[in-house]
């Protein structure tokens, strides 16, 4: 009998260890400055088609690889009703450096400065680049990647673009996942 419990008590914690963490699939609205200390809330952006949350940096290689990527995607989809919002939650990277960042890029969205990484952890982003697709009731429809390679030339999948095509379209999102990978989030202790 004592054996049956502890072979049952072991099961469970097995499968409690095994488990998947709970998958975050809707975000609560957050207020955020961007580097010119404009207020800049998710609910400002509700009437969206898509909203994409990117968390980016400054000093991160594979962040500063999709930098151009980043800036193209956000104008190819600009006048179709998807909104882009960068966001740093890198506690050594001063707004000021942020500012010159997105300048220097040509970034037309705006960057936010998520001060104790409050909002990464709200949203349990790891990486930069790691990009979030939100409906304008703030459900994540994609979570994951911008594409499939550091290395521009070696891209075969543009993840993100698929996923803004397919909710243009009308369409379910096909992949609502994938791995996202870059430098990690260097979060407040």
């Amino acid at each position: 009998m004592m054996s049956r419990i502890f072979s049952l008590l072991a099961g469970m914690i097995l499968l409690t260890v095994n488990s998947p963490a709970q998958e975050l699939v809707k975000v609560e609205n957050f207020t955020l400055e961007d580097v010119t200390g404009k207020k800049h809330s998710l609910a400002d952006y509700k009437g969206s088609k898509a909203i994409v949350v990117m968390f980016i940096a400054t000093q991160c290689p594979v962040s500063n690889d999709y930098n151009e990527r980043m800036a193209t995607i956000e104008k190819d989809y600009r006048g179709k009703g998807i909104t882009f919002l960068g966001v740093n939650s890198n506690k050594q990277e001063s707004v000021e450096e942020i500012r010159e960042h997105a300048a220097k890029h040509g970034f037309a969205f705006p960057v936010l400065k998520d001060h104790k990484n409050v909002i990464a952890d709200r949203f349990k982003a790891s990486f930069t680049p790691e990009v979030y697709v939100l409906s304008g009731s703030f459900d994540i429809l994609y979570h994951g990647r911008i594409d499939d390679s550091q290395r521009l030339a070696k891209v075969t999948v543009k993840d993100l673009r698929v996923t803004l095509d397919e909710i243009l379209a009308g369409k379910p999102v096909t992949t609502p996942r994938t791995k996202a990978f870059g430098c990690t989030i260097k979060r407040v202790s």
